[in-house]
């Protein structure tokens, strides 16, 4: 019997997938627990319908992304730290104080786990922080510490 998988299934497949089981198994096992449903004309344009919408998104999101990234590069955060005498910051610059910034600043939100940054910035200067947006695409972020 050929049936829809609603969820992954070990050793079956995963979700939206058709595959070939048998009638016991699916009809005692599979479409009592939701797992899956039979997989009728009806049932089969949903799960097309259901996948074109889902890449027409991630399509979507992958070009805002791309954007956002353009946009960013154009960018200079600025970041205020107070130090001690020998120029060190009192603790670190921390991703979520240059994601607040960065809202602050330009209008432009993005989540703090987002940013990667390579090391502590524990002194003043200027940064480059990657930032990873999804879909295989990242930008960077060019930040300036100063004092404040």
């Amino acid at each position: 019997m050929k049936v829809i998988l609603q969820q992954d299934v070990r050793d079956h497949g995963k979700k939206g997938q058709l595959v070939e089981v048998s009638d016991g198994y699916a009809r005692n096992f599979l479409i009592p627990r939701k797992l899956a449903t039979a997989a009728t004309n009806d049932n089969l344009n949903a799960m097309r319908q259901q996948e074109e919408s889902r890449k027409r998104k991630a399509e979507r999101e992958r070009a805002e992304a791309l954007e956002t990234a353009a946009g960013l590069e154009e960018l200079i955060v600025r970041v205020t730290a107070k130090a001690g005498a020998a120029g060190r910051l009192f603790g670190s610059v921390t991703s979520a104080e240059i994601s607040d910034a960065l809202l602050k600043q330009h209008g432009v939100t993005v989540e703090k786990n987002k940013l990667v940054l390579d090391e502590n910035i524990k002194s003043f200067g200027s940064y480059a922080v990657k930032c990873k947006l999804g879909h295989e695409v990242s930008g960077v972020i060019n930040v300036i510490v100063t004092e404040g």
